[in-house]
């Protein structure tokens, strides 16, 4: 199929089955704004529960802490609970 003819989500779950990527990344990659692309990545899982693959999600962690017990896996949050520090890493998904 020719790359042109494929919608943005093929396009981008076929690079999700590549590498982990964030929304910032897949953002920036797929020229969208980050609510776009995790809209996309949101439309995905729920277009692979009829697939055998998945979307995997590694969750926001805290740089300087290390604190991964976040409540909402996807959405990138703005400080830590435990520390209170800013240095927070965003979610990276992947289709496997």
């Amino acid at each position: 199929m020719r790359e042109a003819s494929r919608t943005t989500r093929e396009r981008m779950a076929d690079r999700l089955r590549e590498e982990p990527l964030t929304a910032s990344a897949l953002a920036r990659e797929f020229e969208l704004r980050k609510a776009d692309a995790l809209g996309h990545v949101e439309h995905i899982a729920r277009t692979l529960e009829n697939s055998d693959d998945e979307l995997l999600v590694a969750p926001p962690e805290c740089r300087d802490c290390g604190f991964d017990g976040f409540d909402d896996l996807v959405n990138h949050p703005s400080r830590c609970p435990d520390c209170k520090s800013e240095n927070v890493d965003e979610p990276a998904f992947r289709v496997a």
